[in-house]
């Protein structure tokens, strides 16, 4: 079959390679469309640690059983997405629900081979551990492959406790930054305001119908949040910008018993923070961060997709064949592209 697969930093092919093999338990899917997430594009440029090469990437797809040997749930023709980080199941962190915080997590993509191919062998111990979902007719599959990412803003709103008449702000507007600002709407949020200081990222917001736009190089983003929240700040705070100085001024954007969620990730090494201890004791905040997720945000994020009501696939803004997997790279660098879809050619 045909597979994209990282062989290291700055290393990464389409090739042939031998369809996988479904294991007793598992699952083998033909994949459907496989979306390219940004930690995709970090691992071809910066490397990945985690990730045990030669393997083939992707973990947001979607697709169908073609075999089952995983009992009656699974019948061939049932179309499915997954939590992909997979977790051992037996640890005191999945024994209390949090599979995503398990410390022997082995994501597809990285530790199993993942879903930018034509077929992707789902283990038994995802099928065991409940991290594959099924998704229902009608759903479309470039849209159901949005299902990972979406669930991690899913767990960020839960974790940050948006609820009904917020005020949310969502402070970076890349393709995870839209995600979180759209669960932000799904949740009951009455207002979502998205800062951004890139035009062009900025511009792309405009399709997604939030509240308010803000680019804090030109305007006074202090004063807008406390104009649209009544003089108080915002409800919840989500920093979704891998940087740190949204990070530190996230606290000072919040109401009084408002939360701030760290939803980026920092680089090691560059991650310290300048932080007023003064506004978390007197303002009485809560500082959460957010990371990855677990079968029941995914599953929540598919209910969410199924509706007609948000417009979750205007962030698929490019579709291409598995073998173009370098121009899903450039278009995202270049900032020309949300999600990028990639799909194997029909035989």
């Amino acid at each position: 079959m045909l597979a994209v697969v990282y062989h290291g930093k700055g290393d990464v092919r389409a090739e042939s390679i031998p369809a996988p093999v479904c294991e007793d338990g598992g699952l083998l899917v033909e994949v459907e469309a496989c979306a390219v997430c940004g930690s995709d594009l970090k691992a071809f440029r910066s490397g990945n640690p985690r990730m045990r090469p030669p393997v083939v990437m992707g973990h947001e797809f979607c697709g169908v059983v073609v075999e089952s040997r995983a009992g009656s749930d699974f019948a061939p023709g049932m179309r499915v997405v997954m939590a992909t980080s997979v977790a051992c199941g037996v640890c005191a962190y999945c024994q209390r629900g949090w599979r995503n915080l398990c410390p022997d997590v082995r994501p597809m993509g990285f530790a199993y081979d993942g879903g930018m191919a034509e077929y992707v062998a789902i283990p038994a111990l995802a099928v065991r551990g409940g991290h594959v979902i099924k998704v229902p007719e009608g759903l479309e599959a470039s849209r159901a492959a949005l299902a990972e990412p979406l669930s991690c803003a899913v767990n960020a709103c839960l974790n940050s406790g948006v609820s009904c008449g917020d005020t949310v702000l969502v402070m970076g507007a890349g393709p995870m930054g839209i995600l979180n600002g759209l669960a932000a709407c799904a949740s009951g949020a009455a207002k979502v305001i998205i800062s951004e200081t890139n035009p062009a990222r900025l511009a792309r917001c405009a399709a997604f119908g939030f509240d308010r736009l803000v680019d804090p190089a030109h305007e006074d983003l202090t004063r807008l949040v406390k104009d649209e929240s009544g003089g108080l700040g915002a409800d919840v705070v989500i920093v979704t910008a891998p940087a740190a100085q949204p990070q530190e001024q996230a606290l000072t954007l919040v109401r009084k018993r408002g939360t701030v969620c760290l939803f980026a990730s920092l680089p090691v090494g560059k991650s310290a923070l300048d932080v007023d201890s003064r506004l978390i004791h007197y303002g009485e905040l809560r500082v959460v961060g957010t990371s990855d997720s677990t079968s029941a945000h995914v599953t929540e994020a598919v209910r969410m997709l199924a509706r007609d009501n948000m417009p979750f696939g205007s962030l698929v803004t490019h579709t291409l064949p598995l073998e173009h997997f370098a121009q899903a790279f450039e278009l995202m660098e270049r900032g020309e592209a949300l999600r990028v879809i990639l799909k194997a050619a029909k035989k």
